[in-house]
This record gives structure tokens, sequence and C-alpha cells, in this order.
């Protein structure tokens, strides 16, 4: 998250934020407990300050799009061509989206604690691997373990959000790094290494003993065993879809396949890893339906622009890098605005915001004859999915119970990493050729 937004809301959080998001929420009918690992039973502890939990999260956007500049680069330097490259883009998003159910699984089974402690160990070893990796399968798997650990550190920050204006910010945030990252990765690459773009997830890590000194990090009891075939399903379920926009046909036979079987196992076993209570949830579908549309959209156009941007103008990477960095941090910060509103507007209005803003961004982005108008459209885009994961994620936890929350997190953010993978993906089949 910027310094700027990161001083705007470490000055009232401290203080203030459970009495105002418990106003928020009751403008909207609806209370918010104090944030903890469900089913805990613990007694309440002083909410962590969102300030932290914006840190402890949105780095790994940073790094996420920290290559949408420097693919040339990395991949001369790994002897590859850029069309391939693109890999290290899509497979960091696969980890993401396979992380995250998983880790949610984690913090419902281990605790926060356990879940904050792996996430540190990936970020740390994959980051080490990325720096050393002669080859592109070797950086890949470092890219992988980076991902997975950054989803651990978003689903514990989003565990312990609790209200839209707080998970706006952390979503904001995500748009706020992500608008960085693309400048950021291509100005430590003429400074240093296109290496060391790829680590700066790890300032995440700087939150994480904060988060730890005020979160309840016990492990809820159990009685359930860990649902090993579920989780093996939806893994390759994720993966499958994942490889859809790159190896159509086989993918998508896969894909049939393991959601068929998903579907026999979670019949069988109901209160499995993927709870069929969940799943028979309409808001919870609907919401993970509609963050995985404009995730996808959003991170199609976030790699699309740039190289559209110039081949039509004739412009600098430099120069499209900080048109493109503008244009997204104004889109985050209409989007901060947005969920700061919520709680008067109402959350369908948002919505509906959502949903407008969403679809004329593509729209603009196919139909213009003009070539700088591509930068407005990337603020809709970071306008739509952040505003939109912020409501939408708060909609899809409170149409569950408490005990299910991480597993809800978890699978929604599925959905909206699965994005993350689609949208680089369709990106290199529109502008580099597949």
């Amino acid at each position: 998250m910027s310094a700027l937004t990161l001083r705007a809301h470490t000055q009232h959080d401290t203080h203030s934020d459970t009495h105002n998001d418990a106003q928020s929420d009751a403008r909207h009918g609806t209370r918010t407990a104090a944030p903890q690992p469900a089913g805990t039973g613990a007694a309440p502890r002083r909410q962590v300050p969102v300030a932290w939990l914006a840190l402890l999260a949105t780095p790994i956007a940073a790094s996420a799009n920290s290559p949408v500049l420097i693919l040339p680069e990395m991949a001369g330097s790994l002897g590859v061509r850029t069309a391939t490259a693109t890999w290290l883009v899509t497979v960091f998003a696969w980890a993401m989206a396979v992380g995250t159910p998983l880790m949610a699984g984690l913090l419902r089974r281990r605790g926060l604690g356990s879940t904050l402690r792996l996430s540190t160990a990936l970020i740390v070893a994959g980051t080490a691997v990325v720096a050393a990796a002669p080859w592109l399968p070797l950086a890949m798997a470092g890219r992988a373990a980076q991902a997975a650990g950054g989803a651990g550190l978003v689903t514990a920050a989003m565990s312990l959000a609790g209200s839209i204006r707080r998970m706006g910010v952390i979503t904001a945030g995500f748009g706020t790094l992500g608008a960085v990252g693309p400048l950021l990765g291509s100005a430590v690459a003429g400074t240093a290494s296109w290496r060391l773009s790829l680590a700066v997830g790890a300032v995440a890590l700087l939150a994480v003993p904060a988060v730890m000194r005020r979160a309840d990090l016990s492990a809820p009891p159990q009685t359930t065993r860990f649902d090993g075939r579920g989780a093996a399903l939806l893994v390759l379920l994720a993966t499958a879809l994942v490889l859809v926009p790159r190896y159509p046909l086989p993918a998508i036979t896969a894909s049939l396949a393991a959601a068929a079987l998903l579907v026999l196992h979670v019949r069988s076993n109901p209160t499995g890893f993927v709870p069929l209570s969940l799943l028979r949830t309409r808001t919870f579908v609907l919401a993970a339906l509609l963050a995985c549309t404009v995730s996808t959209s959003y991170f199609t156009l976030l790699f699309t622009v740039p190289q559209l941007l110039r081949e039509r103008t004739g412009w600098s990477t430099s120069t499209v890098g900080t048109g493109q960095m503008a244009a997204l941090l104004a889109g985050s910060a209409l989007a901060m605005a947005l969920a700061a509103a919520s709680a008067r507007i109402g959350r369908r209005r948002v919505l509906a915001i959502v949903l407008t803003v969403g679809a004329l961004a593509p729209l603009t982005a196919a139909l213009t004859p003009w070539a700088p108008l591509l930068l407005p459209v990337a603020t809709l885009a970071v306008l739509a999915t952040s505003a939109g994961q912020a409501t939408l994620a708060v909609s899809a936890t409170q149409a569950t119970s408490a005990a299910q929350r991480p597993t809800a997190i978890g699978l929604f953010n599925l959905c909206y990493q699965l994005g993350g993978a689609f949208g680089p993906a369709i990106a290199a089949l529109i502008t580099l050729g597949g």
C-alpha cells in the first residue's frame, strides 16, 4: 500500500475502527464480530489496525504485476521467448489461486499463527530461489512459493478485516500496489536486476510480527478429519482451469472431469474441504463468479494496455509505465472512496456501479480509435476490480456461518485469483501471438 494511504488510515485505526465499522455495518442491518479465527472461542481482542493488514496483504500485488513491463528482459536473461516468459506470471497466479483455499483450510484448522509462519517460510524460500534460478522452470518454482506464501498473508489479512470499509482499504491497497508494480519492477530492473523486482512482495513480512502480537493465534478445536481428497480435487480443478486459455481443448476436458469428480466427492462428504452448504448459498456463488469475471477483465487489460500503447503511440517503456501507474492509482483512489461511501449509498448501488464500470472497461479498450483513451480504461478496470472485490468479499462471507468464514474467504479468493491466471494468458494470446 502507498505511504500516503498508510498514513491516512493509521491515524484513526487504533482507537476508532471498531466504533466506525459497527456504525457502518448497522446501516446495512448487519453485525460484524470482532475479527478472530472462526471457531476459536477465544475472548475478542482489539482489532488489528487496518494499516498493518494492508501492509500484510498488498505487497503481493506489486510482486504479481512487477513483470508487466520487463517481460522481454526476463525472457532474454532466461533464454526463452517473451510469450514463454509469461509462464512466470501464469504460475504465480496459479499458485495464488490454489494456495488461497489451502491456506484458508490451514487457518481454519491450525489457526492464524501456523498460517503466518508457513507463509513467511514460503516467501523467504521462494525469493531465494528466484534470486538464483538460471532456468525458467526453477524460477517458476520460486515464483509459485512466493505466491503461495502471499496467498496465506492475504487470507489472514482478509479474515481479520471484518467490514466493507476495512476490506476496502485492503483491496484498494491491492490496486495501489498493483498500479505501482509495473513501473517499480521496471525501475528496479533498470537499476539492479529483474530478479530483485520480483522480490518486492517480501516487504509484507514487515507486518507479520505486528499482526502476531495483536491477533488471536490459537488453533480452533477440531471435530473432523482433514479432507485431503477434496483439497486435491479442488487443486486439480483450479489447475485445469488456469490452463484453459493456453490449451483450450485438453484443459476444458480436464476441467469438466475434475469438476464432476469434485461434485461427487462433495455429495459424499458434504462437510469436507468444499462444504456443500456453501455451494448452495446463492449469494456466495454469485459473488464468487462476479469476482472472477471482473478480475479476469482487469488482469487482461493490465497486461494488454501497455503493449497496445507502445504499438499505437510509439511511447517509451517509462512513459507507458508512468501513464499506466497514474491511471491505476486514480482508479484505486476512486475504489477506496467508493468503499468508504458504501454504507451511505448501499451495497446494491455499489454493485451496480462495479458492474457498469467493469463492462465499460473492456468495451472501451476494444472500440476506441484513440490510443491514449486506453489509460482511462485502466482506471475503470482497477476501480471495478478493487471496489468489486471489497463489496463482493464481504457479501460472500457474511452469507456464511462464522465457522465457515475462513473457507468462504479461501474459495472466494480462489475465484478472484483465477482471473489473475486467465488474464495474462489471454493478454499473451492477444498481444504476443500466443
